[in-house]
């Protein structure tokens, strides 16, 4: 038998016991299966299980991206930086060449205490590399706090916060809305309610409860909280809810509060301002501590997207720049915050 630990919507725990011969069937009705073909960085299948340690390592997010790297410092480890081949590196570790390829598509696990010794192979000896992989070798198989949600959450989202847990930093521009992460609980409701037109009621309190949680990375997270730069277009401070006249005076109230956080910047996009990049819509710059490469997230009605590679983040970073040098500085859009708020008495 085994048992698994199982979360509704409604963000309940419940047990469910199977039969083994049930078990493939009860994972892809709760999990859904990976019919993903995007690059490794954003996609995954992970498992919310709790007596199986024999189960097949599934890919994560965190076991992609130690495969492609792996593969990557391999395809530039011979000599003048050519290929060194799979079935010769896996002999020089002293595996079969099917444990190499599967560490490197995710679907095996890398003990930590060989990343250092398969990289030294590689000639790979800068110290934050080293690091930083075998974190991620030990950390590939965690399951993240969103998981027991289950399918409510949508795999671009789970990715995405994923990817944010480990951020370092996000800039960010939003035209129409607050940022998730700087929401109180009632805003993120109605805006749930709002634009999540295929979800209950039940679904709305369980989606503004992850919502919630992810804002813990912005002051509690133990190796240090995220760097947050968020640029917010005025129109955004103006929005009002009939059915709560306070909501909004208590949001604007946060964001207040949330600049006093070292680590967090906020700047208002005035009505007046000046052409810019961010006419074109909401987009994140997501960085991370070496050696992993920066990602910009996009945003739409059906989901997420990301862009990844030098050329295409470079054009985000740029414009993220531009929407900077449009907007009020700090000082000035802590006060403007502040005259809407009681400009309007909301």
């Amino acid at each position: 038998m085994a048992e698994c630990i199982l979360r509704n919507p409604t963000g309940n725990l419940g047990t469910g016991i199977r039969k083994r011969k049930n078990l493939r069937s009860m994972f892809l009705r709760t999990y859904g299966v990976p019919s993903c073909t995007r690059p490794f960085n954003y996609c995954t299948l992970e498992v919310w299980n709790s007596t199986m340690p024999n189960v097949r390592a599934v890919p994560t997010l965190r076991r992609r991206r130690l495969g492609e790297a792996l593969r990557h410092y391999r395809n530039h480890a011979g000599p003048d930086g050519t290929s060194v081949s799979l079935e010769k590196a896996a002999a020089l570790m002293g595996w079969d060449e099917s444990k190499m390829s599967r560490i490197e598509n995710a679907r095996a696990r890398m003990p930590p205490q060989d990343v250092s010794r398969l990289l030294g192979l590689y000639k790979v000896t800068d110290p934050a590399i080293v690091t930083a992989l075998e974190a991620l070798a030990r950390d590939a198989g965690k399951q993240g706090w969103w998981q027991p949600y289950g399918d409510l959450v949508a795999s671009s989202y789970k990715d995405f916060i994923s990817l944010e847990s480990d951020a370092e930093s996000v800039h960010l521009y939003t035209p129409n809305l607050i940022p998730g992460l700087l929401q109180t609980g009632a805003y993120a409701r109605e805006i749930i309610t709002a634009t999540a037109i295929t979800r209950s009621s039940e679904e709305v309190t369980a989606l503004a409860e992850v919502r919630k949680t992810r804002q813990a990375i912005l002051t509690t997270r133990a190796e240090g909280p995220l760097k947050l730069w968020a640029i917010i277009h005025a129109a955004a401070l103006h929005q009002r809810f009939a059915a709560a006249p306070s909501l909004m005076r208590d949001q604007l109230r946060h964001l207040i509060d949330m600049a006093d956080v070292p680590t967090v910047t906020i700047q208002v996009m005035p009505m007046d301002a000046t052409p810019h990049p961010g006419l074109l819509g909401l987009f994140e710059v997501v960085r991370f501590p070496r050696p992993w490469p920066t990602v910009v997230h996009l945003e739409n009605l059906r989901g997420s997207s990301f862009v990844e590679g030098t050329d295409d983040v470079k054009v985000f970073e740029a414009a993220f720049e531009r929407v900077t040098a449009a907007a009020l500085s700090v000082d000035d859009s802590r006060e403007a915050i502040k005259e809407i708020m009681e400009r309007n008495g909301t």
